[in-house]
């Protein structure tokens, strides 16, 4: 992976972005899974419109990209992002959030609303 040296002015709105703990896991599961709006109401216990917001905030310095899939639109790492090397260091240090997932898959919850 290709070290990126960004201003320290992008930094800092990145790293205030990754401040908000529901937004930093909310990266470590996209770097590794696509995942649907419900499926982050079902792992945050919050209301749609609040990961909404999470995910636009995110969408908006296109670190995220979206995809519609019939009627429901799925979020995923945006990995061509200049900052996306970044990112990376930053979600390496930080534990695996596959048991989110996986405890929606045992809950039947998993992509619930495809």
């Amino acid at each position: 992976m290709e070290k990126v040296t960004i201003e320290m002015e992008q930094a800092a709105v990145i790293l205030k972005l990754l401040g908000d703990k529901t937004r930093l896991i909310m990266m470590k599961i996209l770097d590794q899974h696509d995942c649907c709006v419900c499926e982050f109401v079902e792992i945050f216990k919050v209301s749609q419109p609040s990961i909404s917001q999470h995910l636009r905030k995110l969408r908006d310095l296109q670190l995220v990209k979206e995809e519609r899939r019939g009627q429901w639109i799925f979020y995923s790492m945006n990995k061509s992002n200049e900052y996306y090397s970044f990112i990376q260091e930053i979600l390496a240090q930080l534990p695996r959030q596959d048991h989110l997932l996986k405890a929606l898959e045992e809950k039947g919850t998993r992509i619930a609303c495809c």
